[in-house]
């Protein structure tokens, strides 16, 4: 088996593509901390290297942020390791009953009328062209919601992308720019912690 790594925009994030899928179309599943990982095998296997701190698991890859005063010569060489173990045993990434409970639309409001469709356009957007771009650069984008009011958007980012230097820049210049453009309801982009 043989594991590609790929640098990413956050000199703390590294993104593992095993070549072969590791959330598939069930994911992706977002591990802030060892707590969170109580349902993923690999997740909690990644978080026992000195240094991991945050696991994402998008569909065909792996990114690990590390601890900054971490280097990745030590780290990166551990991870390989574990994510090399884990697949070549043949185990499941993430159990059953944990696909349902990571939920990537992070809004629960119902929007009627003219809203609704400016949402929908909103959520369109960021599913075809912000999601893929984010991903290549090993991360994830949510919506959460939309304020009519406003016109601000408000959107979380996961995996390589949270905690990024560069990702107020990619929200405010990239993501902000191109929603404004298609959608001239849209005022703004906040991010959401």
């Amino acid at each position: 088996m043989f594991i590609q790594t790929e640098p990413t925009p956050n000199p703390d994030t590294v993104k593992f593509l095993p070549g072969q899928p590791v959330a598939g179309d069930r994911g992706p599943f977002d591990f802030p901390d060892l707590d969170s990982a109580r349902n993923s095998l690999l997740a909690r296997t990644l978080f026992q290297v000195d240094g991991v701190e945050r696991v994402f698991l998008g569909s065909d890859f792996v990114s690990i942020n590390k601890a900054p005063e971490r280097e990745w010569k030590h780290v990166k060489p551990m991870v390989l390791a574990a994510i090399m173990d884990h697949f070549m045993a043949g185990l499941a990434v993430v159990e059953d009953e944990a696909v349902a409970a990571e939920d990537t639309s992070g809004d629960d409001t119902v929007y009627e009328g003219e809203t609704a469709e400016i949402v929908e356009e909103i959520r369109e957007l960021i599913e075809t062209r912000v999601r893929p771009a984010v991903a290549q650069d090993g991360g994830d984008i949510i919506f959460h919601r939309f304020e009519p009011e406003t016109g601000i958007v408000h959107l979380s980012m996961r995996g390589a992308c949270a905690g990024c230097p560069s990702s107020t820049m990619t929200l405010k210049q990239g993501i902000e720019n191109m929603l404004k453009t298609y959608v001239p309801e849209v005022t703004a982009v906040e991010a959401v912690l």
